[in-house]
C-alpha cells in the first residue's frame, strides 16, 4: 500500500489538538474545587467552592465569652444580695424559734406556777395550825410534828427557840396553845398567796390562837396574820420562814 503523507492543513489541526491536550492534562494536575449544588426554581443550579476550600466558622473566643458576661460589679451586687437574703432568712429562722422556745417556756411556767400556787396554799393551811400549837403535857410530841412541816434554816432556828423559850415558859405556866385559821362566814378559809413561782409561794393567813394558861383567868384570843413562806422540796411543800405582821 503506498505511503501518503499529511497535508499542511492536516497537520496544524493536529499540532492545535495537541497544544489543547497539554493544557488540559496541565490543568489535570490541579486539585479540582469542590462544587456544590443548590437547588434553584427547581432546577440544580452547581456553585463553585472558593480555592481556599469550604472554612468552618472560627470557635468563640474566651474574649467574646467575657465580652458578652455581666459587668463584675454587677456579679458582686447581686452575689451580696444573695448573701444577705440568707442572713436575714437565718435571723428570722432564729428568732421564729427563739419565740416559740419563749412561748413555750412561758406556757409551762404558768402551768407550773398555778400548780404551785395551789399545793403550797393547800400545804400551809395544813402547817399553821401545827407549828402555831403546843401543850405543856406534851412538848416534845408538838414540837416533833411541827418540825415536819419546816425546812431549811427555819427548822433549826425553830428548834432552838421551843428548846430554849418555848418549852420552859409553857411547864412553867402549864400553857395550852391552839391555833385556827380564821373562817369568815362564808366557811372559807381566810388564806391567800401573795406571790408564786414554780418553787416558791408566799402566803398570808388570818390566825386565831387561843390560850390558856396560869397567867391569864379564861382562855385569852389573839388575832394574829401570820406571813408563811413555801418552797418545794423532795418531801413536797415546807416552810422556810414565817413572820408575824
Amino acid at each position: 500500500m503506498p505511503k501518503t503523507t499529511p497535508s499542511t492543513g492536516t497537520r496544524r489541526t493536529m499540532t492545535a489538538a495537541a497544544r489543547a491536550a497539554a493544557k488540559r492534562a496541565e490543568r489535570g494536575h490541579r486539585a479540582p474545587a469542590p462544587e456544590t449544588s443548590v437547588a434553584v426554581a427547581g432546577r440544580t443550579v452547581l456553585i463553585e467552592a472558593p480555592k481556599n476550600g469550604w472554612e468552618d466558622p472560627p470557635e468563640p473566643s474566651l474574649e467574646s465569652f467575657e465580652e458578652d458576661a455581666p459587668p463584675k460589679d454587677e456579679v458582686e451586687i447581686h452575689s451580696r444580695g444573695r448573701r444577705l437574703l440568707a442572713l436575714v432568712l437565718g435571723v428570722l429562722l432564729l428568732a421564729a424559734l427563739v419565740a416559740t422556745a419563749v412561748l413555750g417556756w412561758q406556757y409551762r411556767d404558768g402551768h407550773w406556777t398555778e400548780s404551785a400556787r395551789t399545793q403550797a396554799l393547800t400545804a400551809a393551811q395544813k402547817a399553821a395550825p401545827v407549828v402555831l400549837s403546843y401543850d405543856h403535857r406534851h412538848l416534845d410530841k408538838d414540837f416533833a410534828r411541827a418540825r415536819t412541816h419546816l425546812t431549811g434554816g427555819f427548822r433549826a432556828e425553830y428548834g432552838k427557840t421551843t428548846k430554849a423559850v418555848v418549852g420552859p415558859t409553857a411547864k412553867k405556866y402549864r400553857a395550852v396553845v391552839k391555833a385556827a385559821i380564821a373562817t369568815p362566814a362564808t366557811g372559807t378559809p381566810a388564806a391567800s398567796v401573795v406571790s408564786a413561782s414554780p418553787d416558791k409561794v408566799v402566803v398570808l393567813l388570818f390566825i386565831n390562837q387561843v390560850t390558856e394558861s396560869t397567867q391569864v383567868s379564861g382562855a385569852r384570843v389573839d388575832l394574829n396574820r401570820v406571813r408563811m413562806t413555801m418552797v418545794r422540796t423532795a418531801s413536797g411543800w415546807r416552810v422556810i420562814a414565817m413572820d408575824a405582821l
